[in-house]
């Protein structure tokens, strides 16, 4: 976390310094339609809007990436306080939210295997472009080959709990709905429980 933190610090200063780089400007127009558009563009994504399939799998990915970071923040918790499954005092909401998690999990890893799919064997003519070349077409495929490998990791790591759950392995409570892990869990079922733990 103390790594973490610090290069994301260091990321944060190299972003403000060059921000401050810029001179003051009066903005002018409309206060309100400034801010719509920059909840539209910035947080609804409305450049996607023109591409329907395109966009439905664009909107999967950004809310995933955004959501699940609430699931993240019990793993964090529970790592710190050495708890398990610290929210699931919220009862049939938590396992409504874990079943959620996965479901939005398991639609975030199809998009990006499509995404990949589409950009490097489909290969789109606009993909191919000048300015999409070298660098820009790396950085994509690593977001998406990194989207692709957190969410096996998420399922996975709840297919294991699951799995630890249902043995009653110590420390490890009853709670949480899995319709997808639960699926990936017979995968993991000939580990012994120590394996499990360290899955």
């Amino acid at each position: 976390m103390a790594v973490t933190g610090f290069l994301v610090f260091k990321r944060y200063t190299f972003i403000k310094r060059n921000i401050e780089l810029g001179r003051k400007e009066k903005l002018k127009g409309n206060v309100a339609e400034r801010i719509k558009m920059m909840v539209l563009v910035a947080l609804g994504q409305k450049k996607m809007f023109a591409r329907p399939l395109p966009a439905i799998l664009h909107l999967f990915v950004y809310a995933g990436f955004i959501i699940i970071n609430i699931e993240v923040l019990e793993i964090l918790i529970d790592g710190i306080a050495g708890r398990h499954r610290v929210f699931a005092p919220l009862g049939s909401f938590y396992n409504f939210l874990i079943g959620s998690f996965e479901i939005l999990a398991l639609l975030v890893w199809a998009s990006c295997i499509l995404f990949f799919v589409r950009r490097n064997a489909v290969k789109l003519k606009r993909f191919w472009s000048a300015e999409m070349t070298s660098w820009p077409r790396t950085d994509a495929n690593l977001i998406l080959i990194t989207e692709v490998l957190l969410m096996t990791a998420f399922i996975t790591m709840n297919a294991s709990d699951l799995l630890l759950q249902q043995r009653g392995a110590d420390h490890y409570i009853a709670a949480g709905g899995f319709p997808v892990s639960s699926m990936v869990a017979p995968l993991l079922s000939g580990l012994s429980d120590g394996g499990l733990i360290f899955v």
